[in-house]
């Protein structure tokens, strides 16, 4: 059997969608997708950039992800690490791995992610 991916989730708290917008779409660049009427009674938000879906669910109570994290594979790194400063937000770059570079950031509920 071939397996594919298909999304990673997210939780934010109730009534983040606007920070979560501001970040994801704002600042990242990535578009919001229609989530399907049945559950867009439930709040949150889906995202897309290229083949990358991303979907925000909320939770409470909620408790980010500290350890836990997606990692988005960028076109370019060094652009992206730049937005993110530029809004505040810091940019922890990380060298314990030799073959490639990356950093961690936190999305605006201590949500962990990781750029390469």
């Amino acid at each position: 059997m071939s397996w594919t991916y298909d999304h990673t989730q997210l939780a934010i708290p109730k009534g983040g969608e606007d920070d979560a917008r501001a970040f994801w779409v704002g600042i990242l660049g990535m578009t919001e997708l229609p989530k399907p009427e049945a559950l867009a009674g439930r709040g949150g938000l889906w995202l897309r950039a290229g083949e990358v879906e991303l979907h925000l669910g909320v939770e409470e109570p909620f408790s980010p992800a500290r350890k836990a994290h997606p990692c988005f594979r960028v076109p370019d790194l060094d652009d992206i690490a730049r937005r993110l400063v530029v809004e505040g937000h810091e940019v922890r770059w990380d060298t314990a791995l030799t073959d490639r570079r990356r950093f961690f950031t936190d999305d605006p509920f201590c949500n962990r992610i990781e750029f390469t």
